[in-house]
């Protein structure tokens, strides 16, 4: 029998308009955000698709990817067996440095190929489920705070009850009051978390985080930028709340670093970060092993790459944190998707469906598309 391979792949850069603007300490996004598509068609005609949503002050362009995608690893991929998946990553990581999110974008393609031709979801290839659903996370950070709190009024009677506050970026002092008001009105009914997202200065960290312990956050997100992985083992053992782990861990070696240091209590485990599933996993092993539990983190992804890592953390044991895929139903104006990723209750349901368990609008993603490549 033939085995199959990659025959034509198409690329789109596309813009989607946001409903709200998001305040985040290490940037800020108003208006639309851009993110690549790829879909790769096989050889018998199986289609698969793949997201790439980078953040220019995270991890790199959207268009960086999509020339990253196009020009250097487009030659590589076509006429490559879709099947032999690890030994192609291995290969682009050889022929380009960095570029995470593109390559992450082909594995993800190449493994909805694979689940829908063995009639099997991505969950079923990383090892099989261990989880049906995710708990979902929200995250405060529109500039306009009573709109949260409004939108937090409508959410929490549906089920929704993990919200992230994103700190750092106004005053203390608002923050302070902004996580006061919701501990008043909601109580414990919630689970409160914040991210500063790298927005303190070493010094004085330590004062500020105490004052926000006050209000028994479930974990504090990453306070201090990643160069300053001492500083973050510090503020763990200096605090009773758990310190996790974003920007200061992106792949492997980051993650063996952070163990080393005792540098976190738990870690975010983001796609756009990892540079594809297997290696995602990889990551999250080594924090089994020192008890470091997971977040499904992410970026400004849309359904498919949310898709992608709903079905990553429907397999992995150790992202027991929840995850904040909330993009497509409450960020996005439109998203690409002929019916999002269902949420029930506060939780992702993971797709029953082959591959990602999705399917993808070609009128939404032509009609989002400001660039179009394809050969």
């Amino acid at each position: 029998m033939t085995e199959a391979t990659v025959e034509r792949i198409r690329l789109f850069l596309i813009e989607s308009p946001i409903k709200m603007a998001r305040l985040q300490g290490v940037g800020n996004v108003k208006g639309t955000v851009k993110r690549v598509l790829i879909e790769l068609t096989a050889s018998d005609g199986v289609i698969g698709w793949g997201e790439a949503a980078p953040w220019e002050v995270f991890t790199g362009t959207p268009e960086a990817a999509f020339s990253a995608l196009d020009i250097y690893l487009r030659p590589i991929v076509l006429g490559k067996p879709v099947r032999r998946i690890r030994a192609l990553m291995a290969e682009l990581d050889r022929a380009l440095v960095g570029h995470a999110e593109a390559k992450v974008a082909i594995e993800m393609a190449l493994l909805d190929i694979v689940g829908k031709s063995a009639g099997l979801s991505v969950a079923d290839l990383l090892g099989g489920r261990v989880r049906d659903t995710i708990p979902l996370s929200f995250s405060i950070a529109d500039p306009d705070f009573v709109a949260d709190l409004e939108r937090m009024r409508k959410m929490v009677p549906d089920g929704n009850v993990i919200y992230k506050v994103k700190t750092g970026v106004k005053p203390h002092c608002e923050d302070l009051d902004h996580l006061e008001a919701i501990r008043k009105e909601f109580g414990d009914t919630v689970d409160l978390r914040v991210d500063y997202n790298q927005a303190l200065a070493p010094f004085g960290a330590i004062k500020i985080l105490r004052d926000v312990e006050q209000f028994a956050p479930t974990f504090i997100e990453q306070p201090v930028p990643r160069k300053y992985l001492d500083v973050m083992a510090q503020l763990t053992a200096a605090l009773e709340t758990p310190v996790l782990a974003d920007e200061s861990c992106f792949d492997r070696r980051d993650m063996m670093e952070v163990v080393r240091r005792e540098a976190a209590d738990a870690v975010s485990i983001k796609l756009m970060k990892a540079g594809g599933l297997f290696e995602a996993q990889a990551i999250m092993s080594i924090a089994d092993i020192a008890g470091l539990p997971g977040y499904g983190g992410t970026l400004w992804e849309g359904g498919i790459g949310l898709a992608a890592g709903t079905q990553l953390i429907a397999a992995t044991p150790g992202i027991s944190l929840g995850c904040e895929f909330y993009m497509p139903h409450h960020v996005l104006t439109e998203d690409v998707l002929e019916e999002r990723v269902a949420n029930r209750a506060g939780h992702v349901v993971v797709p029953d469906g082959p591959g990602l368990g999705i399917r993808v609008s070609e009128a939404s993603v032509r009609a989002n598309a400001r660039v179009l490549a394809e050969a």
